[in-house]
């Protein structure tokens, strides 16, 4: 199959009304997990509730709620058809300069990635499996660190983690996220676009915290000290004034998830 022919199929799938309805349901779908995550944080920070504060967490609350191994499955569903829609649009973005044409295809793939590894992850718990995310990061962390050079490899991750923090609350500072939705006018639009802030804002510095933590596990050569988002979210609950950050954290959890459920209606697809 020659590009030209791969190109026409993506272009046929990415138009496809059927697939654009799937994908918009992919945002519903983040939506929800990052509602119930917010919900998870908040209880942890009000001192009421102990257990995973991650997206496998929220997803394995899901699953223990009535009916709740099949509504993981369409989560799962949803979140591999937006992916696969990302991995599609990548292929025929229609910059027409070369640089800004890979660079929004690397866009899309990267978080194509994001979301079919989401998919997977539910799909995972829909059959039973139930995964400890700090102990997953500190088994990668303690894989990479025995290899020669895996120092620098590590440490080359958690600051990778740390760029997409920033990013990502660069992204929500700058409401970048808004070149790839079309708001109304009005309340709602400025309702949407402060949720959007709050949310990126603050899954900018629970990635950071993590992107830390990897860090200082690769410079200390110490597995153990790094961790997923349980373990940012502990480190970021022992500073001072800790739960009420904790608190805001959560609370721009359930802001993105709500977000989330905007962008089924509001993004450019």
């Amino acid at each position: 199959m020659d590009h030209d022919t791969v190109k026409d199929a993506a272009r046929a799938a990415e138009s496809n009304p059927a697939v654009r309805a799937l994908a918009r349901g992919g945002y519903a779908a983040t939506g929800l997990v990052h509602l119930l995550l917010g919900g998870l944080v908040v209880a942890v920070a009000l001192g009421g509730a102990s257990g995973q504060t991650s997206q496998s967490g929220a997803m394995e609350a899901l699953a223990g709620a009535p009916f709740g191994v099949v509504l993981v499955w369409i989560v799962a569903a949803l979140l591999a058809a937006l992916g696969a829609y990302q991995l599609v649009n990548g292929v025929v973005v229609r910059e027409s300069d070369a640089a800004a044409r890979w660079r929004a295809r690397l866009s899309a793939w990267g978080r194509a990635i994001v979301y079919l590894a989401l998919a997977g992850l539910a799909a995972s718990i829909a059959v039973g499996a139930r995964p400890q995310s700090d102990d997953s990061a500190e088994e990668a962390s303690r894989g990479v660190l025995s290899i020669p050079g895996g120092g620098i490899l590590l440490g080359a991750v958690g600051l990778g983690i740390l760029v997409a923090g920033v990013s990502y609350a660069v992204i929500g500072v700058r409401r970048d996220f808004r070149k790839k939705m079309t708001l109304p006018a009005g309340v709602l639009g400025t309702t949407v676009t402060a949720l959007g802030v709050i949310g990126y804002v603050a899954k900018g510095l629970a990635l950071g915290v993590v992107g830390i933590l990897v860090g200082i596990a690769a410079v200390t050569v110490d597995a153990e000290t790094a961790g997923g988002l349980d373990a940012a979210i502990q480190s970021l609950l022992d500073l001072p004034a800790g739960p009420a950050i904790v608190m805001g954290v959560g609370a721009g959890f359930a802001a993105y998830g709500v977000f989330c459920f905007f962008r089924v209606r509001y993004a450019d697809l």
